[in-house]
């Protein structure tokens, strides 16, 4: 896979552009990875903690100290890091089924990931959603530059409203990403007004790409995937739940059963590679971060429209690509694939999927089926067909597979270079 001299010069503009983004990845991870490291010693963590647990996995100290380690990293009273949990929606779920009752509201502002608007019920028709339990649940608009709006939120609060819940990631959505900042702003302005509402935010493709976690700005519940930015790229099932410590006994009542909640949950062979995970994280995220930026920086050569720009300081791992055509998304995400490690020999084909209305296509050559953290390319099939890049376990890797996508639309007349490229 031999590149042009024209994408090659495209590629060097592309990385004289973002070497100041690069300098300020690489401070962040190492401001977290010393932050992980006090944490691991005030928790005396050693090879006994790695010990499975089987059955019931009562007195499971590997598992109970390692709740305590994600407690303190996210800034929290509480948290639970599960195998168990099959996806980040099944830890976002069962979080929200946690603290919400028959009768309550849900406000989100913004509309959520696909996946969980189907959870909610407010769209399909899957069995089992909230709606379908009397929870009740609007949608506060966001403003005009795509930022959740508290005084938007507070508008749309009704006196059942029991919890607001924010998405860090703009996902699938055509909006920006909520930095840190932001979560803490919006909390505190959301709080002066009614205090008692529970605020929780969807800590997806978030974690460790900036220096603090919504917990430490105050948010009483967040829930994220451990085959996202937490696992470090080594784990290879789970999430975690972290917050308030009665709001996480409640999830974790939802998650296991009303009695058992904290206590149980065998471990198996999973603890290893879930402490060496989150010792890894900020590394390996800060590696997605250098693709991501260099995604940017060359789609941008090649004129097209990337959200955020790769001048836009980042606080979640996905790079959206607006293509425009159907074929052009289609194919670039095909190549992606065919520049991976695993399965690059497979064509993916835009298809249903479950939580979806809309086909979708999705390039994943990975060691961990749907790890995130792991280079991926995918996207819903409808206008104006934006693939969404994110993750990779190493920043040369990105780079190969973006500047191979490019290269292919290049060659079959799917894109054409502007006529100052590499200048």
């Amino acid at each position: 896979m031999d590149f042009s001299q024209e994408l090659q010069d495209l590629s060097s503009a592309a990385q004289e552009k973002m070497k100041d983004n690069l300098k300020a990845v690489d401070k962040v991870a190492e401001e977290n990875q010393i932050r992980i490291l006090r944490v691991f010693k005030e928790e005396g963590v050693s090879a006994f903690h790695f010990q499975p647990s089987t059955g019931y996995g009562y007195d499971d100290a590997g598992r109970e100290t390692l709740d305590r380690i994600y407690a303190k990293l996210f800034g929290t009273e509480m948290a639970m890091v599960r195998p168990q949990f099959i996806s980040g929606t099944h830890a976002i779920t069962s979080a929200l089924f946690g603290v919400l009752r028959p009768g309550d509201h849900l406000l989100y502002a913004g509309k959520p990931y696909d996946t969980l608007e189907t959870a909610i019920g407010i769209s399909g028709k899957a069995k089992g959603s909230m709606k379908e339990f009397g929870i009740s649940c609007d949608i506060a608009p966001l403003d005009q530059n795509g930022y959740p709006d508290p005084d938007t939120v507070i508008d749309y609060l009704l006196e059942s409203t029991k919890v607001v819940a924010l998405q860090r990631s703009k996902g699938y959505a055509d909006r920006p990403s909520i930095n840190v900042d932001s979560i803490r702003d919006i909390i505190s302005r959301i709080k002066k007004v009614r205090p008692d509402l529970i605020i929780f935010v969807d800590n997806c493709y978030g974690e460790f790409v900036e220096k603090e976690e919504p917990g430490h700005a105050g948010a009483d519940l967040l829930a994220g995937s451990l085959i996202k930015n937490p696992g470090g790229g080594l784990v290879r099932t789970g999430g975690y739940i972290a917050g308030n410590k009665e709001l996480v006994e409640q999830a974790s009542a939802r998650f296991a059963a009303p009695g058992i909640g904290l206590e149980g949950g065998a471990t198996l062979n999973s603890l290893l590679e879930m402490y060496q995970g989150i010792f890894m994280a900020p590394h390996i995220v800060g590696e997605a971060l250098k693709g991501a930026y260099f995604t940017a920086a060359l789609l941008e050569e090649v004129g097209l429209n990337t959200v955020p720009s790769s001048r836009t300081a980042r606080t979640d791992l996905i790079q959206a690509v607006k293509f425009e055509h159907k074929e052009r998304m289609i194919r670039f995400c095909q190549a992606i694939q065919e520049a991976s490690p695993i399965d690059s020999n497979v064509t993916p084909q835009p298809s249903s999927m479950p939580g979806y209305d809309d086909e979708v296509i999705m390039a994943a050559g990975a060691f961990i089926q749907g790890s995130s953290i792991e280079l991926s390319a995918d996207g819903p099939i409808r206008p104006p067909y934006t693939a969404y890049v994110q993750g990779g376990l190493t920043a040369a890797h990105v780079k190969f597979a973006v500047m191979h996508g490019i290269e292919t639309l290049i060659k079959e007349n799917l894109l054409q270079l502007p006529l100052n490229q590499g200048r």
